[in-house]
Parts: structure tokens; sequence; C-alpha cells
């Protein structure tokens, strides 16, 4: 199967009615939002969608999103590549008081006026989500090793100041 560029906005109840799926990508230069959070985009972002309605006739969108993208190794500063991939299920909903009736499974998102959803936000949004928090390689790749890691040592003049928290226990035993 082809994969074709995603459109930006869609109808997710006419897509959801005609049971549709999308397998697509949206190029770099539309990851505006993720360029920002990462050091480099790398990849295109591919993106497969199914719209259906459930049992409970609520209409569903779910998607998987996969990007590679550059991040900075907080251990030793040096760039890597690394793989995002990220699974997601939205009900559409009118306004957001709706939400609270939607089952546990299945996240809002809000129509906008036209009665589309921002297709190309939602999946920027899900890969922004599931970047890690502090990047590392994993530690054979990494040229800091665990010997230069130092844990729980402080400098001598730190160590030589008052517990500020020491007023604290004095409390604690009144």
């Amino acid at each position: 199967m082809q994969k074709v560029k995603l459109p930006l906005t869609v109808d997710p109840v006419k897509d959801a009615q005609r049971r549709l799926d999308y397998d697509g990508y949206y190029a770099i230069n539309q990851l505006e939002r993720l360029s920002e959070s990462v050091s480099k985009v790398l990849s295109d972002a591919q993106v497969r969608l199914s719209f259906f309605i459930d049992p409970q006739k609520l209409v569903v969108m779910k998607g998987q999103a996969t990007v590679d993208i550059e991040v900075v190794c907080q251990r030793c500063q040096k760039a890597f590549m690394q793989t995002i991939d990220c699974t997601f299920c939205y009900s559409p909903v009118a306004n957001l008081d709706q939400a609270d009736v939607l089952p546990e499974i299945y996240e809002p998102i809000e129509f906008n006026e036209f009665g589309e959803i921002d297709l190309l936000g939602t999946v920027e949004d899900e890969l922004i989500l599931s970047l890690p928090i502090v990047p590392l390689h994993s530690s054979e790749h990494c040229e800091v090793s665990v010997a230069e890691q130092v844990f729980g040592e402080l400098p001598e003049e730190l160590a030589k100041k008052p517990n500020p928290f020491a007023v604290l226990a004095s409390l604690k035993q009144k």
C-alpha cells in the first residue's frame, strides 16, 4: 500500500460511519512543535488511523504513529537517534463536559466549529507526550561509564552546612 500525505483535519463522524482507515504520513516540515521539543526530527511521522463506531454507538478514532528523532543524551551530552512510537484512542465530543460520560479507554477530543478534529495537532501531541523525560543512551553506548558517575557524595563545603530542615525535626519532637 502506498503511503499518502494525511489531511490536516478530518470529520470523525463521517469517517466512522464509512469505517475509514488512513495509512499515511506527515512530512518533517509539518511537525513544527515536535521539532521545537527535540534536537532534530529525522523522518516523516508514519501514521495509521482507524475510524469506527463502537458497540456503545460512540465514534472512535484509534491510531498509531512512529517517527525518528535526534535527542541529546543527558549523561554524555552527545546526540543520538531514537524512534518514538505511540498508540492512542480518542472519542470526539462537542464539549469537554461530555468527556465525563466516556468510558476510560477513550480520551476525549473536541470538535472544532466545523465538526472536524485537528488531526495533525492530535498526532503531534501524542508524539510529544511519548518523548522520553530524560533522554539517555543505553549504558553500553554512552561515553560516560558507570564508574565515572557519582551518586550521593557532596562537596565538603556543602557537607559542613547545617541542614535547613533540621528545624522541622525539632517541631516533630514537640
